[in-house]
């Protein structure tokens, strides 16, 4: 199984964040997705890049807030991110980058 180009389409960013370091205590790994991204696509790119089995994806789209950028108003992007969660004795050190 190789990495297809769009794999790294589809798994932007590991999110770092001390929701996600309580979710990797499960054996869950937290991921910034595509938007257009599905939860089989999601686990199949997790699957071939990093090469783990996947028991489950879970995703949650937040909304942009209107933030104030240099005094004027803007708007943050909506970002979807995918609770993986791997099966057991598998592992994904998201420190150590792709």
């Amino acid at each position: 199984m190789s990495a297809k180009p769009d794999h790294y389409d589809v798994i932007r960013k590991p999110i770092i964040t001390e929701k996600a370091t309580l979710a990797s205590e499960a054996n869950a790994v937290v991921f910034e997705v595509s938007m257009s991204a599905a939860k089989p696509q999601i686990k199949e790119a997790v699957e071939t890049l990093f090469n783990v089995k996947v028991k489950a994806v879970n995703t949650t789209i937040t909304k942009g807030k209107t933030k104030r950028f240099r005094g004027r108003p803007g708007r943050r992007a909506d970002v979807k991110k995918a609770y993986v969660t791997l099966e057991e004795g598998n592992t994904i050190d998201v420190t150590t980058g792709l």
